[in-house]
């Protein structure tokens, strides 16, 4: 990479992981700080936690052409300045329905798609995937340190301390944006018009293989927010672990899966066995979600934490790039936003179908919709033909 390439990924990286870090804090925390306010139900809780992923989803494509228009850097701004708002709201907020005000803002800044598009106009074609990675790499960080850095801010100040943190960083990302982001130079190309961008997304929802990749990054978030409306409890009321202390168990569990998923990428990427790899990420999430919802044993209950990370993180990093592989000549960038909308969906679905299914059948219910979407997943994956060894001409 030239030094403007490396200036620029890294600063978009860390804008990228600054602002993710957000919305990831509140993770381990809503399910309980949540369910001290008044009137806070589960279902509502739910609500709050996955509501940012529902105008996540139906702004992405907006603020992206919007950008096209105006520019990238305006909608960066203008994204950020939203989800400090909606952090604000929330950090001031003391009943439940003023947290999904500011988590349903704080999700109207859908900047990652104009991010991204950023990215692209900053990298010549040879580095871009590479650039990709970094940025996307970023998103698996800010995850980590979220379920630390977010009980040790909470411990410090409780929840509101936590929205109040993360309106500083947005404030952080605005000066990123200006002072160290470079300003793409106008090429004076034309954008494709409406209808050639309505065509790409209508074969990107008929493919098969790319609808397999949507509907498997749809069903890890949902699996990812339904589980922690009940991990976070089970640490307090069943394993007596004070709330302030939750970082103890995140952490260790958090690193140990990096172990975790080494062999896993070794056998997909020399072994020659991505496919067999996939399926074993999958397995891992559906015997860890399993156990999560069974044992009442707190070491039993640890170890399936450990596997419900490595499942995840190894997943989480190989979805984008198999869509990368699969996707029609032409059509990377619309399917990447496809699947970004999926994964939205998801983290808003299992978040308020998470928490109204908790609330009116209770957390067998919960478990059991979530293994059945995980074995639903599997199983669409089990033919060889639903992973891409190649991309598509």
């Amino acid at each position: 990479m030239t030094a403007l390439e490396r200036r620029t990924v890294s600063s978009l990286a860390l804008l990228y992981s600054f602002r993710m870090l957000g919305l990831f804090m509140v993770l381990p925390l809503l399910a309980l700080y949540a369910a001290d306010m008044p009137g806070a139900t589960p279902a509502l809780i739910g609500l709050a936690l996955g509501i940012y992923g529902l105008t996540q989803a139906l702004l992405q494509i907006p603020f992206g052409w919007l950008s096209d228009q105006v520019g990238r850097k305006p909608v960066i701004v203008g994204g950020l300045l939203l989800f400090a708002l909606g952090s604000v709201i929330a950090g001031m907020a003391d009943t439940v329905h003023g947290i999904i005000l500011g988590r349903t803002l704080q999700g109207a800044g859908a900047i990652a798609s104009t991010v991204m598009a950023l990215v692209a106009d900053l990298t010549r074609e040879e580095q871009r995937t590479k650039a990709m990675a970094v940025v996307g790499m970023s998103i698996g960080l800010s995850f980590a340190v979220a379920l630390v850095l977010g009980p040790v801010v909470a411990a410090a100040g409780g929840l509101s301390a936590v929205f109040w943190f993360t309106a500083a960083l947005a404030i952080v990302g605005i000066v990123i944006v200006l002072l160290l982001v470079p300003s793409p130079v106008a090429t004076g190309l034309e954008h494709a018009d409406v209808g050639t961008r309505a065509g790409l997304i209508g074969r990107s929802l008929r493919d098969g293989a790319l609808l397999r990749l949507n509907f498997g990054v749809f069903a890890l978030h949902f699996i990812l927010m339904a589980c922690f409306m009940v991990v976070p409890v089970f640490l307090e009321q069943s394993a007596g672990i004070d709330r302030n202390q939750h970082w103890h168990i995140y952490l260790p569990a958090l690193i140990l899966s990096i172990a975790g998923m080494v062999p896993l990428m070794i056998l997909a990427e020399r072994g020659g066995r991505p496919h067999q790899m996939f399926q074993l990420g999958i397995a891992l999430l559906l015997v860890a979600v399993a156990t999560l919802g069974s044992t009442d044993n707190s070491l039993v209950f640890y170890a399936a934490l450990w596997l419900f990370f490595v499942g995840f993180n190894y997943l989480e990093a190989t979805l984008p790039s198999l869509v990368s592989k699969t996707v029609f000549a032409g059509g990377k960038g619309t399917a990447m936003g496809v699947y970004s909308t999926c994964q939205f969906l998801g983290a808003f679905a299992g978040g308020a179908a998470g928490g109204w299914i908790l609330q009116h059948a209770g957390v067998a219910a919960l478990i059991g919709g979530c293994l059945a979407l995980a074995g639903l997943w599997l199983v669409l994956v089990l033919p060889s033909r639903a992973m891409p060894v190649a991309a598509r001409q």
